[in-house]
């Protein structure tokens, strides 16, 4: 597993309220859920998660029967993610002031409210398409607190023992949640209307603020805060920048995110423009992904450690079969290939993020982890209208080899840096009558030539 040097990626010291890890057990895909915190936020989880991606798919619809205009649905998610890159990094600061729990309640809160809000203007029959672009605002500024203190928080309930399990299984909590909240949302559109999806969603945070209030403290490994001072975003920015084993795993989740995570200008040109076998294909293509993604998670979760070079190898991998996918002759062979894409997307998401963490000093996660979520998150729609145009331009077959081509590039560029900055070299030889290529050390290299 990578850490940082001394101090730098050491937990917190053992305090009456910060019990020891537990013994872990590493071999177990649900390790984690033996420690109760965790296994109410687990839970919480569960039913918020699903809430919220019924209220992606009901927003959505919502917008465009009100204009009519994909480009306003654009202007929506536009909205929803422009406070975590405007304000993010101080919201990673703020993190690091306070203490996770409360926090985690007021945020959780606020989201509630925006979709019971939204719902009554909805079921009311008030809403405008103003209306749902301040709710997407709103729920984007929850979140530039929200998503830090959450990151940050899991490895409070859970310790250092389990983070990647941890880390792993919410990522299985997200992607079977993308599995189930957009078919129920359908169902419940058609059925009965977009407002009583808005309900539903607002209704979900009851679950993780129980599991939230429902917790033990005296169970946390609670993090030394940071006091409140002057210069502590600029502190922040050099901390990462000042360590290798932080900066490198985030500027090659920024590529990725930017270049390679823009599946829904490519599926949805692929289903229409490619193969003309309309919606029911671009709803198979994000179906298989959401499947390889929760398999990716589960897998992860198995694993057990966070090693850069099994950052750096799914990257590479994750890139490259973009670049066949973008080849692929069939539907069914593009169809196919959207399961490993999706397992390799994953393990890149939940590597880098488990690695950044178990690097990072406690009382600095929050603004650690506020950078890595703002890069990762606020790439794709930044290099989504880039993308688009290189589609449209050139064709669905070009832009996503390009957005392959660029992450597999940026995978082995950086995966050479830090190989040179850990003092590593590349050998290429046979052993057991098999190619073998990998990294060894300079001096185990010169002592074998």
């Amino acid at each position: 597993m990578s850490s940082g040097p001394g101090a730098d990626s050491a937990p917190a010291p053992a305090t009456p309220d910060t019990p020891p890890d537990p013994p872990t057990a590493r071999s177990s895909m649900f390790s984690s859920l033996r420690i109760r915190n965790y296994r109410l936020f687990f839970t919480g989880q569960v039913v918020s998660n699903t809430g919220t991606w019924m209220q992606r798919i009901a927003q959505d619809w919502l917008v465009l029967s009100l204009t009519g205009s994909s480009a306003a649905v654009g202007i929506t998610t536009a909205l929803q993610f422009l406070p975590m890159l405007l304000f993010g990094l101080y919201g990673g600061v703020l993190v690091d002031r306070l203490p996770k729990r409360p926090t985690l309640l007021a945020t959780q809160t606020a989201m509630g409210l925006t979709g019971l809000a939204l719902a009554f203007l909805t079921l009311s029959g008030h809403v405008q398409v103003w209306h749902v672009y301040v709710a997407a605002f709103a729920v984007g500024l929850a979140t530039v607190v929200d998503n830090p203190a959450r990151q940050s928080f899991v490895a409070e309930m859970v310790g250092p023992g389990q983070l990647q399990n941890a880390v792993s299984l919410n990522s299985a909590n997200f992607q079977s949640a993308r599995l189930v909240g957009p078919a129920v949302a359908g169902l419940m559109i058609t059925g009965v209307g977009t407002g009583w999806a808005f309900l539903c969603n607002g209704l979900s945070f009851v679950a993780p603020i129980a599991s939230l209030l429902l917790m033990r403290g005296r169970d946390l490994h609670q993090a030394r805060r940071t006091p409140r001072g002057k210069g502590q975003l600029r502190e922040g920015l050099h901390y990462v920048a000042s360590r290798p084993e932080l900066i490198w795993p985030i500027v090659l989740v920024g590529f990725i995110g930017t270049f390679g995570f823009n599946f829904p200008v490519w599926l949805s040109a692929y289903a229409d423009d490619v193969f003309h076998a309309g919606a029911g294909a671009y709803s198979l293509f994000n179906t298989l992904m959401a499947l390889g993604s929760l398999a990716g998670a589960l897998l992860a979760a198995r694993r057990g450690t966070a090693r850069l070079r099994v950052l750096i190898g799914a990257a590479l991998a994750f890139g490259l079969l973009e670049t066949v996918a973008a080849l692929a002759p069939s539907l069914w062979l593009f169809s196919l290939l959207m399961v490993p894409i999706g397992i390799f997307g994953l393990t890149v998401n939940v590597t880098a993020n488990t690695s950044v963490q178990m690097a990072t000093d406690p009382a600095m996660r929050g603004r650690v982890m506020a950078l890595f979520m703002m890069v990762f998150m606020g790439g794709t729609p930044l290099g989504a209208p880039l993308v688009g145009w290189v589609t449209d331009a050139y064709g669905p077959r070009v832009g996503f080899a390009l957005g392959g081509l660029v992450s597999a590039l940026a995978a082995a560029t950086v995966g050479l840096v830090l190989a040179r900055v850990g003092g590593l070299r590349l050998s290429v030889g046979w052993h057991r009558g098999h190619p073998q290529v990998r990294f060894v050390p300079r001096e185990r290299l010169t002592a074998a030539a």
